[in-house]
C-alpha cells in the first residue's frame, strides 16, 4: 500500500472542510478518495468500498462520529478511523478513541498530523 494506492474516505458534514482535506490528500498523492457528508452516509460508503483509512468529523448529523465508528468497527474491528475534532469535544473524542478510533487530528486540521496517520496505517497500523 502506497499513497497512491491507498483508499480514503473523508467524512465531515462541512462542504470546506471536507474540500481542504480532499485537496491536501491530492497534493501528496492520494488517489483514491471517497467523500461521506454524515456518519450514516460513511457507514454505507464503508460497507460499499471498504477503505483503508477514515477521516471522521465527531459533530454531525443524522449521526454522529461515535456511533458511525460503533457502527463500522462492529462491521469491521480493523478499521482504520481517525477522527478530526473541534476544541470543545474532548468528552466526545474520549468516547470515540473507546469506541475503536485509532487516532484523532484536531481542528483546524494540521496538513502534518494528516500525513502522520496515514504514514502511521502504511506502516502497518492495525
Amino acid at each position: 500500500m502506497t499513497l497512491k494506492t491507498i483508499k480514503i474516505l473523508v467524512c465531515d458534514d462541512s462542504v470546506l472542510a471536507r474540500k481542504k482535506l480532499k485537496d491536501y490528500l491530492k497534493i501528496i498523492g492520494c488517489n483514491q478518495i471517497i467523500e461521506a457528508t454524515d456518519g450514516e452516509n460513511a457507514v454505507e460508503l464503508y460497507k460499499e468500498e471498504n477503505p483503508d483509512i477514515v477521516f471522521l468529523d465527531i459533530v454531525m448529523p443524522k449521526k454522529d462520529g461515535i456511533s458511525a465508528v460503533n457502527e463500522i468497527i462492529a462491521y469491521d474491528p480493523d478499521a482504520y478511523i481517525v477522527m478530526t475534532s473541534s476544541v470543545g469535544t474532548q468528552d466526545n473524542l474520549k468516547q470515540a478513541l473507546k469506541a475503536g478510533a485509532r487516532d484523532f487530528v484536531q481542528k483546524p486540521i494540521d496538513n502534518d498530523m494528516i500525513l502522520k496517520s496515514i504514514e502511521n496505517k502504511l506502516k502497518g497500523g492495525k
